[in-house]
């Protein structure tokens, strides 16, 4: 069985008595990574990895430089296990008693993973997701030997955008149902706003997935682009106090401009925050990303970044007017909430009938990052995503030459 990714040979390994296909776990061999937006294109305007392309906004608490003064922090000394601080500032951001209630991990991805360790027997339990969403969900559950079941999100648009019943909306029932026919499913994952749909989960649908009793796992709400979603009051954070059962993800990789450091966070009450502080790596954070992170909860921080997602969501309200002004070359209304620091439009076909084209779309795609120097991110694969493109919202500037790129590039294709 080949490993994917491997080029060399594994015929000629020593010593002859070694087989790694046998020393590998069989669900490890056939794992397809997450292939993220760095792994297509790195040079150009990128607009493909929903980052804050206004940067962050650290005001320093100090007079140390914090870019200079990395190299004087006790990097011989293991950092902080704990990190209460931290924890103390993101609870009163999120309107939540105190640091017991907060989890700090590496990326929301860590956090992914160990709510799979912790809640998922292997080989014998599953996970449901709500495609189209975010692809670690089912990677990690792959890596864990933990099967998944699919209840699509609500993939017509008839009833309009979001909301309860419009497009990418949950499907209430039909998760209820899922869950009563396989007890064996101990976790659901719910993206909100979601990734690649950019739509915001209601309140509604998430407690009526709560407080149902034939379900008696956790139910994991992934919030990463909450910031953007300019409805502060509808973060399932404000459900903590109510339900055991929950626990919401959020990061300071998308709102704060800090994807560089790495830095996940889960919300919930005290019981599952221990079970999760119980199993991870005894120094999880380290000391430069704790530093940077304090930094930008501070309170001056935090006024400089609510004015950036302000500028954002301006900036998101132009790049959709840019981008309708398209739409005799092909650009369709856009798909989803818009509720997150992207926008998610199908490209159409040359014909009449005017359908969302998947070969078109990746014509675009391919020739604005090979030839134009734009990047974003094709999403045409994904359910109920045919012929989309997502695009991050830039700066002022890099909204402006990506519409023009995308001008160009739809003419001549």
């Amino acid at each position: 069985m080949p490993i994917l990714g491997l080029t060399e040979s594994l015929a000629d390994l020593k010593p002859a008595h070694f087989n790694i296909e046998r020393a590998i776990r069989p669900n490890i061999l056939t794992l397809h990574p997450y292939r993220c937006a760095r792994d297509d294109y790195q040079d150009g305007i990128l607009l493909d990895a929903n980052e804050n392309a206004l940067g962050h906004s650290i005001v320093s608490e100090s007079e140390l430089d914090i870019e200079k003064g990395t190299l004087a922090l006790p990097l011989h000394r293991y950092p902080d296990p704990s990190h209460p601080d931290i924890k103390s500032r993101i609870a009163t951001l999120r309107g939540l008693p105190g640091p017991r209630n907060v989890f700090l991990g590496v990326g929301s991805d860590e956090v992914i993973d160990m709510l799979q360790r912790v809640c998922v027997a292997p080989g014998r339990e599953k996970v449901l997701i709500t495609p189209p969403t975010y692809g670690m969900y089912a990677v990690c559950a792959q890596v864990n030997d933990v099967e998944v079941v699919k209840v699509p999100l609500e993939l017509g648009g008839e009833e309009g955008e979001g909301g309860e019943k419009g497009r990418f909306s949950l499907k209430v029932d039909e998760i209820k149902k899922a869950v009563d026919a396989d007890p064996s499913i101990r976790l659901i994952f719910l993206c909100s706003p979601g990734n690649p749909t950019g739509t915001l989960l209601s309140l509604s649908a998430i407690r009526a997935i709560l407080e149902y009793p034939g379900f008696t796992g956790v139910v994991v709400v992934d919030e990463a682009y909450i910031d953007f979603a300019n409805a502060p009051d509808n973060s399932a954070a404000s459900l903590i106090s109510e339900f055991a059962n929950l626990i919401v993800m959020q990061t300071l990789s998308k709102g704060f401009g800090l994807a560089a450091i790495r830095l996940g966070i889960a919300l919930a009450q005290p019981p599952l925050i221990q079970v999760l502080t119980n199993t991870k790596a005894p120094y999880n954070i380290s000391t430069p990303t704790a530093v940077l992170a304090l930094s930008a909860l501070s309170p001056a921080s935090l006024t400089r970044t609510r004015g950036k997602v302000e500028d954002l969501l301006a900036g998101r309200k132009a790049l959709l007017e840019a981008l309708a002004a398209l739409k005799d070359l092909g650009v369709g209304s856009a798909i989803g909430g818009n509720d997150a620091n992207f926008i998610v439009v199908p490209i159409m076909n040359r014909g009449k009938e005017g359908t969302p084209d998947n070969k078109r779309a990746m014509g675009v795609y391919k020739m604005l990052a090979e030839e134009k120097g734009v990047v974003v991110r094709y999403r045409g694969g994904e359910m109920g995503c045919e012929g989309a493109l997502r695009i991050t919202v830039g700066s002022e500037e890099e909204n402006s030459v990506a519409v023009q790129k995308l001008r160009e590039a739809l003419i001549h294709l």
